[in-house]
């Protein structure tokens, strides 16, 4: 295919590389010539990288550099143009003016698109004489190595432009995701569960930064924590992200964000940009601070006592933690500091409702995250009755390791609903079955994308089936009881998937 990219900068770049390396001819122009130089010299020099390192031969890398064309004008004819991509700056009136332009000199039937991510498409193509050939063909940094593409259709796109530009993705090795043109696309959309969660068990003093950081590695499996992360991309990006997706979805309680990050941002508490985020970056920082030394009684008895949905399987398994970890399950109570501790698995529910509902001594009475019991951290909740005592001995027995010997950390938070693993992942689910339930992307590629562009150990959808429609139900109601708050309101698509026995990848009906 012959393509003119407009946009020299990192994403235009990249997706000359990709381009060019797939075989297809590629023009690429920008306003400022010597962006387009850059450009060119930075894609002849991954090619040699990929040469060097065998990925590529000479010959194809040779064949590679061959096709790409440097342009001294975007707005060069070019009647061989089978398609434009634009990847110029995220504004309206700039994007428009430059199709406007190509339109006046490529021949009708090449096809627009537009790596916009937060500008609609409909939208963007309202303002063309012709706005049916418009798409979004939204790629990820850095395109060779993010295997993902969104291929977003406008309200008037003609059908067989997003068929042509999936089939255009997908023969150059990428994976191409069909996604309603709806604020954040797919991606940015089911990336808020984690991020606007963190915010809020921030603003509500559940953990520290590091420590939730942590428990989403190390629990969850994430490659990064969501402040590690936000850092990483800079939290002026990422809080406009969030803004944009929850206005655009007509302010949902499913996606609101956190009054912490506009003075955040006025501080220019950016992240690696400007040297200090939610981690300090600068070139003298001090490491974040380590984690607690274990300190208590490896040697004290604990009772487990059940509460909430799932409670003998919960109970069972903290059973199972403490003794694969060293530890004496105790009972009965006796005189004395020796008394054993209470270990309570909550699900969705809170310690302190345990306590209440079953008059549990509040000093000794501990919550334990079922989530994290077959991972590398244990995650314990604390409420504002227990003995610190109680809680470094519960600390120190399931610090003594798991099956097979190996030990692992144990984080303490403050009591919530859920604790934090529940917490994150209800809302990461939540947000992904809103996505499906909406129609906006087909099940199956929304947990493609998510794990593809995001890197989560599965998507949404798979991951709720690894819980259970039926519990991750029950975690919800839990939450939304517990919270009064209606962030965390099941969607239809849990809870009848949930009263069917349906996975929650299962599509929806259509009539044949």
């Amino acid at each position: 295919m012959y393509i003119r990219i407009v946009g020299a900068g990192v994403m235009g770049r990249g997706i000359a590389q990709w381009a060019v390396t797939a075989g297809h001819t590629v023009e690429l122009a920008d306003a400022r010539p010597e962006s387009v130089d850059e450009a060119v010299a930075f894609v002849e020099s991954m090619l040699r990288r990929a040469e060097d390192k065998g990925r590529l031969t000479a010959d194809e890398a040779a064949a590679a550099r061959s096709r790409l064309f440097p342009l001294d004008s975007p707005w060069a004819a070019g009647r061989d143009v089978e398609l434009v991509i634009e990847a110029v700056r995220e504004d309206l009136a700039v994007k428009s003016e430059v199709f406007t332009r190509l339109a006046e000199v490529l021949p009708a039937s090449t096809v627009f698109a537009t790596n916009t991510s937060s500008i609609p498409v409909t939208q963007l193509a309202a303002t063309l004489a012709d706005p049916t050939r418009l798409a979004g063909l939204h790629f990820f940094n850095p395109v060779p190595l993010m295997r993902i593409v969104e291929i977003v259709p406008g309200r008037l796109t003609r059908p067989e432009i997003p068929a042509l530009l999936f089939d255009l993705v997908r023969a150059t090795g990428h994976r191409a995701v069909v996604v309603a043109d709806t604020p954040g696309f797919l991606v940015n959309h089911a990336g808020r569960g984690l991020i606007t969660e963190a915010l809020a068990l921030l603003e509500e003093s559940v953990v520290e930064v590091p420590d939730l950081d942590r428990i989403a590695r190390d629990v969850l499996g994430l490659r990064m924590g969501p402040f590690e992360l936000t850092d990483l991309t800079g939290l002026d990006v990422s809080a406009a992200v969030i803004d944009s997706v929850w206005t655009g979805f007509r302010h949902s309680d499913r996606l609101r964000p956190s009054f912490l990050t506009p003075n955040r941002v006025a501080a220019g508490l950016l992240g690696r940009k400007t040297g200090r985020g939610y981690y300090d970056h600068s070139p003298d920082a001090a490491p974040p601070a380590a984690e607690p030394p274990i300190t208590g009684d490896s040697g004290r008895a604990m009772r487990v006592v059940g509460a909430g949905q799932g409670v003998q399987s919960d109970v069972d398994a903290v059973r199972r933690a403490v003794l694969a970890a060293g530890g004496m399950l105790g009972e009965e109570d006796i005189e004395g500091d020796a008394s054993p501790v209470i270990l309570v698995p909550t699900w969705g529910t809170t310690v302190a409702a345990a306590v209440h509902e079953q008059s549990l001594p509040v000093d000794r009475t501990v919550g334990v995250c079922p989530l994290s019991l077959d991972t590398r951290r244990v995650v314990l909740a604390a409420t504002p009755a227990v003995s610190p005592a109680a809680v470094a001995d519960a600390r120190a027995v399931l610090a003594g390791g798991r099956e097979g010997g190996e030990p692992r950390a144990v984080s303490v938070v403050r009591d919530t609903a859920g604790s934090v693993p529940q917490r994150l992942l209800a809302s990461i689910i939540g947000v992904g079955a809103s996505i499906a339930e909406r129609g906006l992307a087909a099940p199956g590629d929304v947990d493609l994308a998510v794990t593809t562009a995001l890197g989560y150990p599965h998507g949404p959808l798979a991951w709720g089936d690894r819980i259970g429609a039926g519990r991750l139900l029950a975690l919800q109601e839990a939450l939304l009881a517990s919270t009064g708050d209606p962030r965390y309101r099941p969607t239809r698509w849990v809870r009848e998937r949930a009263q069917l026995g349906l996975s929650l990848t299962a599509p929806p009906f259509e009539a044949r």
